[in-house]
């Protein structure tokens, strides 16, 4: 399925759109016509929100501009079009993209909220734990991330380019928020329980563990 919205960055709060150049591909009208279109209606676009432009190649090697526009600018353009098939089934596709992409955005910040409690529920028992390795927290928020989702915090900013300090959850998925979510809550059971980091790791690695686990530092 072609990928007709976006988010840039992929961020919790970011906007999602799409573009001049995925309207014209997708409809089979010229790129030019769109943003002419566009241009001539200028001021109707820009009373959804102000639109941007961006640089990019295009086929003949040459810099060509291309128009992002948010879901009510999309949706506005769309309205001056004229309604062949090709028309309309883009138009169908683009309104099912824009909806599926709204609601995994509402997703994230529901599983971000709930995420919140549950990090400081880990924070308060690596604290009473683990009180004096400065290190803790870190060794167990990589432990959490690495065995949900493949990647530790660092590695998601990196690979997301997000900010170095910037907080990792706020660049993940709602799939991954709960996955990170319910990965925290399991290691403050553990820790609760008594247990060390190395056997922590090997529960939720899913690799046995010796019998005197859990039964005291």
């Amino acid at each position: 399925m072609t990928e007709l919205v976006f988010l840039e960055p992929n961020k919790i709060d970011a906007v999602p759109f799409t573009t001049s150049r995925v309207i014209a591909d997708m409809t089979g009208i010229e790129h030019r016509k769109i943003k002419v279109a566009i241009r001539k209606h200028q001021a109707d676009v820009d009373s959804f929100g102000l639109s941007a432009s961006y640089q990019a190649e295009s086929t003949g090697g040459r810099p060509e501009e291309i128009i992002k526009l948010n879901e009510e600018q999309a949706t506005f353009l769309m309205t001056l079009l004229k309604n062949t098939p090709v028309v309309v089934a883009f138009k169908k596709e683009l309104v099912r993209q824009f909806y599926a992409m709204r609601r995994e955005l509402i997703q994230r910040q529901v599983n971000r909220a709930a995420l919140k409690p549950i990090r400081q529920e880990l924070t308060d028992v690596i604290q009473a734990s683990e009180g004096g390795d400065k290190w803790a927290y870190k060794k167990y928020t990589d432990l959490a991330y690495k065995s949900s989702v493949g990647r530790n915090a660092a590695q998601l900013r990196k690979e997301r380019g997000a900010p170095k300090k910037a907080v990792a959850a706020d660049y993940m998925t709602a799939g991954e928020i709960a996955a990170v979510t319910k990965r925290q809550y399991q290691i403050a059971v553990l820790l609760e329980m008594g247990m060390e980091y190395q056997d922590v790791k090997a529960i939720v690695a899913g690799r046995p563990i010796p019998e005197e686990a859990g039964q005291g530092r």
